[in-house]
């Protein structure tokens, strides 16, 4: 209930910004300046910007969307303008656009949001009358909606901004420097603080966000908070792991590591909660790094021998504090650091030195697949668009934009839910087809009328319009613009009836787009794209467990999510020191000099970037599924987010777990069981992106007894984190196969 009258309370708040600016614009350009074509993008701009677009944020977030917005429009008010002179040029000129403006979505919340606004100027402008004598009246109107809605946005009952993504991260990690503290304390097992955690992971995920909340741009910023999002969720998981299971009593290297990961969080999400941001250097810096704890930690575990049980909760502590490197760093990032990678895989945060052109292009190409569900819905969006020109120009419709505003409003990722759309729109258009003629009939020709009915009508419609759906939204539109348009020029019943024709016109094509044009939507795709990203996924398995013990995935510096440190420089220049195979420390450079921060950073394997770009495009597919209605009954019975969690994970062991020597003197039985593992584990990949009814059953087979006491000391180690990583990717295996409605 609270929830409901917040959403109406919202929507009526922004109902007012959109009223408030048409009002303010419409009524001097046509009263007081008798210019009818500046009333018209007067009155448009605001409903483009405000109703038709979702932009993300509040207030002034949402003001300052606009305004960049308004020199994108007034690109496209231009060339509409332009090739109005002919049906084909404009049809042309649709396709163009409407590809164009719906593929942007990639890069980005703001753009996605605010690309049906765009649309519609170029659907304005590009009808006849060609009259490019009217352009100034077009702009001008265009610049004072525009400016109005920004200040109404702003200033007029203002939304309070809602918490930024950044936020609950630093809550999450507030919580897991708790969790870390209470394992140090020796607390014992608490269920209860392992919930908590498990709650807190899910919270980060991007589909309990706003569409338009969600770190999902080509730019740095958001590709360092979404990893760092993904990373705080593997550091509560990890953490929880350990608040499930009795401490072991005498371990002081873990405790100190602990201790090292709690204060890092803490630090962490203050500065996330400053959002403060530097042109150069670290954001965040502490007078020991975290890295500098586990490379102490690494040779405390490598100089005594130790149980396997500690060994392998000491193997979770140091997944843990390897996954709290990584959401300090990405946070860094995100807060503009310029984060130098001393003891870092650079190939996991490649976007830290690349500009804005080449990270959006980078998304571009990744994207430009007939697989992307971006892709998919740009192509469907603008065939459908310049489908509706054509008929509309072609049939000479009155008022024929209404055509194609029909198709941009009522189209939908799958041909079931466009159905449902039209056929509420439909019904809707007629009662208020209806209902705008009888107040045509009784008006007449009194234009006060008109002019007194638009505010209160306009209310009501962009109030309940999108509380009410389709129906509602397209019945009360009608009344709208017939209100409006009554204002402009003479007009009788038969508006009314052009209303309801152009609408039924644009829902048809729209229809029929959705039936010839992938009409599954993401619940086609999605299993495609995880089946690809296990595929991918599965040799990356082999490759990374081969280059653990045979040291062939050379040429990586950092700290392994399997706990190894290669070796880095400290940020004043002084040297790291990790683990060698004896566990000894020892430097990058000969010399021990400083890495330069300008060196070119290595170029990942075909294997790693095969399965990064599986798994973006099925993180997009994942994204377009959740927000589809009465998903399949075989979708529904899988966890997807499991499946992508498997290829995360993946990745980060593929980042962090190779060694630049491998290990020598590791008996050979022990080199035939981690291969035999991962081999296991690969397989069950295999198996499990056929999706099988049954789902996956996978239990690596754990190092024997009798092969772990004849592997020197400094080499078990590692080795057990070899085993902890595929135990993990089992578990999300087993998780993104089983039957059961998880989503």
């Amino acid at each position: 209930m609270a929830e409901g009258l917040s959403a109406m309370a919202r929507t009526g708040r922004h109902a007012a910004h959109v009223t408030a600016a048409t009002a303010a614009g419409f009524y001097p350009a046509l009263y007081l300046l008798d210019r009818p074509v500046a009333g018209i993008y007067a009155l448009f701009t605001p409903i483009a910007f405000g109703i038709l677009s979702p932009l993300p944020g509040a207030g002034r977030e949402r003001a300052a969307t606009v305004l960049r917005a308004v020199p994108a429009a007034a690109v496209l008010v231009v060339l509409g303008t332009v090739l109005a002179v002919g049906t084909w040029p404009a049809v042309a000129g649709m396709l163009a656009v409407g590809f164009a403006l719906a593929f942007g979505s990639a890069c980005g919340p703001r753009i996605a949001g605010a690309a049906p606004g765009l649309q519609l100027f170029y659907i304005l402008a590009c009808f006849p009358p060609y009259e490019p004598g009217t352009l100034p009246q077009r702009l001008v109107g265009l610049a004072v909606g525009g400016a109005l809605l920004a200040l109404a946005e702003a200033f007029l009952f203002p939304d309070a901004p809602e918490p930024p993504y950044r936020t609950r991260i630093a809550d999450a990690l507030d919580l897991a420097a708790r969790a870390a503290s209470g394992v140090v304390r020796g607390e014992g097992p608490d269920p209860g603080t392992a919930a908590r955690l498990g709650a807190a992971g899910r919270e980060l995920r991007l589909s309990r966000l706003p569409a338009g909340a969600r770190p999902t741009g080509a730019g740095r910023t958001d590709r360092a908070l979404a990893q760092a999002g993904a990373a705080t969720r593997r550091l509560l998981d990890q953490l929880a792991l350990l608040a499930g299971h009795a401490p072991a009593p005498g371990d002081t290297a873990s405790a100190e590591l602990l201790r090292g990961i709690a204060a890092s969080c803490t630090e962490t999400a203050a500065a996330l909660r400053r959002g403060r941001r530097r042109r150069a250097g670290r954001v965040l810096a502490g007078p020991q790094l975290l890295e500098e704890l586990v490379a102490d930690f690494l040779k405390a575990r490598a100089g005594a021998p130790a149980p396997r049980a500690v060994l392998v909760r000491r193997s979770t502590v140091l997944t843990a504090a390897v996954s709290a490197v990584t959401v300090r760093t990405a946070a860094s990032l995100a807060l503009g650091g310029r984060e130098r990678l001393y003891g870092l895989p650079r190939e996991q945060f490649w976007y830290a030195a690349e500009g804005p052109a080449r990270l959006t292009g980078v998304r571009i190409r990744g994207n430009l697949t007939r697989r992307s569900v971006v892709f998919q819905n740009a192509l469907r969006t603008a065939l459908g668009l310049a489908l509706a020109r054509l008929v509309a120009g072609s049939l000479d419709l009155s008022h024929g934009f209404w055509v194609l505003l029909a198709v941009l409003t009522l189209g939908r990722t799958t041909a079931g839910a466009t159905w449902s759309a039209v056929r509420a729109a439909a019904a809707g258009t007629l009662a208020g087809a209806f209902a705008a003629g009888l107040l045509i009939v009784g008006a007449g020709g009194s234009s006060d009328v008109y002019a007194a009915l638009l505010v209160p009508m306009m209310l009501v419609a962009f109030t309940l319009g999108p509380l009410g759906g389709p129906a509602w939204g397209q019945g009360l539109f009608t009344l709208v613009v017939a209100t409006a348009f009554a204002q402009i020029a003479p007009v009788t019943w038969r508006l009314a009836e052009a209303r309801l024709v152009d609408v039924l016109t644009g829902s048809a094509i729209g229809l029929l787009c959705g039936l010839l044009a992938w009409p599954a939507g993401a619940r086609a795709e999605i299993r495609y794209a995880m089946s690809g990203l296990l595929r991918a996924a599965a040799p990356l398995v082999r490759a990374t467990a081969t280059a653990v013990t045979e040291g062939s995935g050379a040429g990586r510096d950092g700290a392994g999510e399997n706990g190894t440190v290669r070796s880095g420089t400290g940020e004043n220049g002084t040297v790291r020191s990790g683990t060698g195979e004896n566990g000894t420390g020892k430097s990058t450079a000969p010399d021990g000099a400083p890495e330069e921060p300008g060196s070119p950073s290595p170029s990942p394997s075909p294997g790693v970037r095969l399965t990064l770009h599986r798994l973006r495009i099925a993180e997009a597919a994942y994204a377009q599924y959740r927000t589809e209605p009465a998903p399949d009954a075989a979708g529904a019975a899988r966890d997807w987010l499991a499946v992508l969690d498997h290829g995360s994970r993946t990745l980060v062991g593929a980042y962090w777990l190779p060694r630049t020597d491998g290990m020598p003197g590791l008996p050979p039985e022990a080199r035939r069981w981690a291969r035999e593992a991962a081999e296991e584990v690969a397989a069950a990949t295999v198996r499990a992106a056929g999706f099988p009814p049954d789902g996956v059953r996978v239990r690596p087979a754990p190092l024997p007894p009798e092969v772990a006491e004849r592997v020197p000391a400094p080499l078990l180690a590692p080795l057990t984190d070899v085993e902890v990583w595929l135990r993990a990717l089992a578990r999300d295996l087993e998780a993104g196969s089983s039957p059961g409605p998880k989503g």
